[in-house]
């Protein structure tokens, strides 16, 4: 059993986007741009993560939203 704050293994992802992004295509791009940029952050094995898109996420450019996200981690580390 893996409790909530981890365990061993990988880190699990859950990516969320909410109708503040848009219609289904954009929430759709929003989480598509959301997992590559978490791809590339360095996540911790021992943490989860929940990664919330807000409004703007499906038009911003993905060199800012993959900063954001790699900003985010750090800030937990």
């Amino acid at each position: 059993m893996v409790s909530a704050c981890g365990g061993p293994g990988s880190p699990r992802v859950a990516v969320v986007a909410g109708r503040a992004v848009g219609g289904a295509v954009l929430r759709n791009r929003a989480k598509r741009r959301l997992r590559e940029a978490v791809a590339q952050a360095p996540l911790r094995s021992d943490r989860d993560y929940v990664v919330i898109g807000g409004e703007g996420l499906g038009r911003a450019p993905f060199s800012l939203v993959r900063a954001w996200v790699v900003a985010a981690v750090e800030e937990v580390r």
